[in-house]
C-alpha cells in the first residue's frame, strides 16, 4: 500500500503589498483610496472619480490628497500606463513624487 504524501503547510501570513499582483492580474478593478484623519471642523469632505476616492481630512490635507492623485494619474498617462497594470512599487514611487512638498 502506498503511503500518502503530505503537502507543505500553507503560509498564513498576508503577502507584502509591494509584492502583490497588479489588479489586472488578479482580475479585479483598481481604485485608489485616500483617507484623511486630521479634520477638526466637522466638514465631511469626499472627492470621487472613476479610479479614486478621497475621504476626510482637513481642508489642507484633502487638498493635498487631491493634488497628489491628480498628478499621479497625469504621470501614469505620460508613461502610457493605467492603474490596473502598473506595478505596486512603481505606483508607490509615482505617488511619492506626486506629493506636494
Amino acid at each position: 500500500m502506498k503511503k500518502p504524501t503530505r503537502r507543505p503547510a500553507r503560509s498564513r501570513t498576508k503577502p507584502s503589498p509591494t509584492k502583490a499582483a497588479p489588479a489586472a492580474a488578479s482580475g479585479g478593478p483598481a481604485h485608489l483610496l485616500g483617507l484623511g484623519l486630521d479634520h477638526q471642523d466637522g466638514h465631511k469632505r469626499i472627492t470621487r472619480a472613476e479610479k479614486f476616492t478621497l475621504v476626510g481630512g482637513s481642508e489642507e490635507t484633502h487638498g493635498r490628497m487631491t493634488e497628489t492623485v491628480i498628478k499621479t494619474f497625469e504621470t501614469l498617462k505620460r508613461r502610457g500606463k493605467v492603474l490596473e497594470n502598473v506595478e505596486p512599487t512603481e505606483l508607490a514611487e509615482i505617488i511619492d513624487k506626486s506629493r506636494p512638498r
